[in-house]
């Protein structure tokens, strides 16, 4: 079986290694940056989806319906919202201002120092969060085919981060927009193909099994107690400022919007993806109430950590590598396909922050093309090794299910970003004082951080979700009106 499935993986990465050979052919650095902003909106729009899955939804979705039931359905509702707002406030400003990277906006609008320091916490957030991303990825193939054959946990992730890197490397965006569109193909058929088969095997009908489900309450769409952080209205407002932070104001998700050739194109590409988001994650979740119910019918033991308590990571690969050879196979490929589209974005968009919010690419005309294409790779490769370590140092904390941590991340990452754009967007005449912003920036995440730890004791029981987001941003955007000053010039941006 390791054999098939290490064979797998090599067929997978070498139909990846072929895209990337004709999508960089005759490539340069407006390539690599901006795909030469020639994508049609509709391979963006496909491809954003296995983009935003990664891994992390692959196992962590399905896994938490064993904990959390279908309640996870709020955040993706919400998602809907933060696209719209996306497309009508956010896309027309970075088209308008031509940005490559959409942190330039900062120092176009309050100075310097907000620029870096917004693509600083971006840095952070992307750098974190996506190495979770790959983290679980590497963690199940070494769990069910590297560990048996005595090979250490940093190896598959080293052999992971450098293939991503060679495939990368010369293409950049222009590469990873259509390589995406692979991913997302895989990572559905991997869910489809195991729902289909446990089905078969059962002999039940996707309708029966839900209903089945529902019974022994795993289908729970809402939760409606106010004081739970599951709150089916804090969900919806969670992934509607969640959609806007890690979307709207990430460059890696928006690096690819940017690279459709309009305005409206890149508009079309978003609400389509929006829509398409409810029929996936959907998808994930029926997946997730599938494999509850086949170890209920078969009395399959769920994995455990040595509490005993079910590890939620878990119950997918398990039960995919005991059920058959096809359900390995394509939970493998969907797994690999995750990895890849979490990780290889996440590369060229903190290449191209660094680029361009640090080295200043936009506007240096003393340093040639090929001066920045030496830089831009030696800073490829920079966050590629800083990217392998986050992922082998966080092995002895994956104690649940990561998308609570992935999130969790974003809410103190994301937020002073958050802060920055709402003022910046819709606060006409005042400036803050631009050397203010960082302390305002880290002070703003440790202050949500003590409210969210002390929440219960301050709000009578009242339990944060990952609204601690807009609690955080919120923060920020205060503390920059506190340390604001008319400026009648800033109407014009």
């Amino acid at each position: 079986m390791s054999a098939l499935i290490l064979t797998v993986f090599i067929v997978y990465t070498i139909l990846i290694l072929v895209i990337a050979h004709f999508t960089s052919r005759k490539s340069d650095n407006a390539t690599f940056f901006t795909g030469n902003r020639k994508s049609p909106w509709f391979v963006v729009a496909y491809g954003m989806i296995g983009a935003s899955l990664s891994g992390v939804t692959f196992m962590s979705v399905p896994g938490d319906v064993y904990t959390n039931q279908f309640t996870y359905f709020g955040i993706v509702l919400g998602y809907i919202i933060g696209y719209a707002l996306i497309a009508l406030f956010l896309l027309p400003l970075y088209y308008k201002l031509n940005l490559t990277s959409i942190y330039s906006y900062l120092n176009m609008r309050i100075g310097k120092h907000s620029e870096k320091t917004g693509a600083a916490f971006f840095i952070l957030s992307r750098l974190l969060g996506s190495a979770l991303r790959m983290y679980l990825v590497v963690f199940v193939l070494y769990e069910f085919v590297f560990k048996a054959w005595g090979v250490p946990f940093w190896v598959p992730a080293v052999i992971f981060i450098v293939l991503i890197l060679i495939y990368t490397f010369k293409g950049g965006i222009k590469t990873v927009v259509w390589t995406d569109t692979l991913q997302t193909t895989f990572l559905l058929l991997a869910a489809i193909i195991t729902v289909v088969c446990i089905l078969k095997e059962l002999n039940i009908s996707i309708p029966d099994m839900l209903k089945a489900s529902s019974e022994q309450g795993y289908t729970k769409l809402f939760e409606t107690d106010p004081n739970h952080s599951k709150f089916w209205l804090k969900q919806i407002i969670s992934g509607a400022f969640i959609t806007i932070v890690m979307t709207g104001l990430d460059q890696d998700m928006m690096q690819k919007n940017m690279t459709c050739k309009s305005l409206r194109d890149a508009q079309k590409n978003v609400m389509t993806s929006s829509i398409l988001f409810i029929f996936v994650n959907m998808v994930f979740l029926c997946l997730g109430a599938s494999l509850i119910y086949y170890a209920q019918q078969t009395g399959f033991q769920l994995p455990t950590n040595d509490s005993g308590v079910v590890v939620n990571d878990k119950i997918f690969p398990s039960i995919a590598f005991s059920f058959s050879k096809l359900t390995s196979v394509v939970f493998v490929i969907g797994l690999v396909a995750a990895g890849y589209s979490s990780a290889d974005g996440t590369l060229t968009a903190l290449t191209t922050t660094f680029c361009y919010n640090f080295l200043d690419f936009g506007n240096r005309n003393d340093i040639s093309e090929e001066a920045k294409a030496k830089k831009r790779k030696h800073i490829h490769i920079i966050f590629a090794a800083l990217y392998l370590l986050v992922i082998i140092a966080f092995r002895p904390f994956h104690t649940e299910s990561l998308i609570n941590k992935v999130f969790a991340i974003a809410g103190y990452t994301y937020g002073p970003l958050l802060g920055l754009y709402s003022f910046g967007l819709f606060v006409k005449n005042r400036r803050p004082i631009d050397k203010m912003v960082p302390y305002i920036a880290i002070a703003s995440p440790i202050l949500s951080y003590l409210l969210n730890m002390y929440s219960t004791q301050l709000f009578n029981g009242y339990q944060f979700g990952f609204e601690i987001l807009i609690i955080n941003g919120l923060i920020t955007f205060i503390a920059l009106m506190v340390f604001s000053k008319h400026d009648i010039k800033t109407s014009e941006i």
